[in-house]
């Protein structure tokens, strides 16, 4: 997330790259270093709170034991020696918890780019849990009536978190809980094992789904609710995105797609320009859920843990999409 100064001829992709030659020279900074890139912008890129808006207390898990072996011979599953448990406690009657496997913070493999490029997906997902992940599994834990007895799918989930809530609290017929990325989908088949006791009646899968191409005829016009969170920041993947929305959604009866997305400038805009050509309705809210919009407020008015916090960047909107 960037957050520039208007003033700044800078562009925001030319200070990631800044940053990316800084963490791979790894070595201290000449003298040189420092003069091109004092003043340069790279100091005003917005990095992510630590748990974002921080909905969901979390917690890491030391010295936890697997509580099912099998979690651990899915095919092609990530090494544990750069893996984290994470607890998350949710805010409902008895605190039901979640146990997510994420990678570990700051860690990066040449693999992964190698994945990307040979799948044509990017690396997000594998980066952290992304703030409007958080905050879109918030709002289906407040509106968890709307996916009782629904067939739920999430778009570009990463870990799965949203769509690991809606599977343990709401008494969803099923969960389909989708990544582009196969390393993704590991994690998030690995998360649906380790917490499996606690899904009731709701079946739940994982599937590697890429944008745009319908190679998934079975799915077809099945699903009453898609959601999804911070999946419009790459422009190549609009129309693709919008497309298979507008595949999975059922056409029978009521169904929507809860989209959560901060405007990333024209990005947002962009997108729906995409969902509307595709032949659906959209309707966008700001002021979705007061919790939510008072820790944006503070976040703008004072509260310094979320280094330039800027809402245009940093505060997702609530898009939903419908026939």
């Amino acid at each position: 997330m960037e957050a520039i100064d208007s003033n700044s001829s800078t562009k925001p992709s030319s200070l990631r790259w800044k940053i990316l030659r800084r963490a791979l020279l790894r070595r201290p900074a000449s003298n040189l270093d420092n003069q091109s890139e004092t003043g340069s912008g790279v100091e005003q890129i917005s990095r992510k709170a630590t748990r974002g808006f921080n909905l969901i207390p979390c917690s890491f898990l030391e010295n936890r034991s697997e509580e099912n072996s099998d979690s651990l011979s899915i095919k092609d599953a990530v090494s544990s020696s750069r893996d984290a448990p994470f607890c998350y406690t949710l805010p409902l009657p008895n605190s039901p918890q979640l146990v997510l496997h994420q990678r570990v913070n700051d860690l990066v493999d040449l693999n992964d780019f190698e994945v990307c490029n040979r799948f044509n997906i990017d690396n997000t997902g594998l980066v952290c849990q992304w703030p409007s992940e958080d905050v879109l599994a918030y709002y289906c834990l407040s509106h968890a009536d709307m996916f009782r007895h629904k067939r739920v799918i999430e778009l570009g989930s990463g870990y799965g978190l949203a769509g690991l809530v809606v599977a343990i609290a709401t008494e969803a017929l099923e969960v389909v809980i989708t990544d582009g990325n196969p390393q993704v989908v590991d994690y998030i088949q690995r998360n649906i094992i380790t917490n499996s006791s606690v899904f009731g009646g709701t079946e739940v899968k994982s599937m590697v789904l890429h944008w745009g191409q319908e190679n998934v005829s079975d799915i077809s016009n099945t699903f009453d609710v898609i959601i999804a969170s911070d999946c419009t920041f790459f422009k190549e993947f609009h129309e693709g995105l919008a497309e298979t929305m507008k595949f999975l959604l059922k056409k029978e009866g009521p169904s929507e797609a809860l989209l959560f997305s901060p405007k990333r400038g024209d990005s947002l805009e962009k997108f729906l320009a995409k969902v509307e050509g595709s032949g659906l309705n959209f309707s966008i809210d700001n002021k979705y859920d007061t919790e939510i919009w008072g820790r944006h407020q503070r976040f703008l008015y004072g509260d310094d843990s979320w280094p330039n916090y800027e809402m245009d960047h940093c505060y997702p909107l609530l898009v939903k999409i419908t026939w």
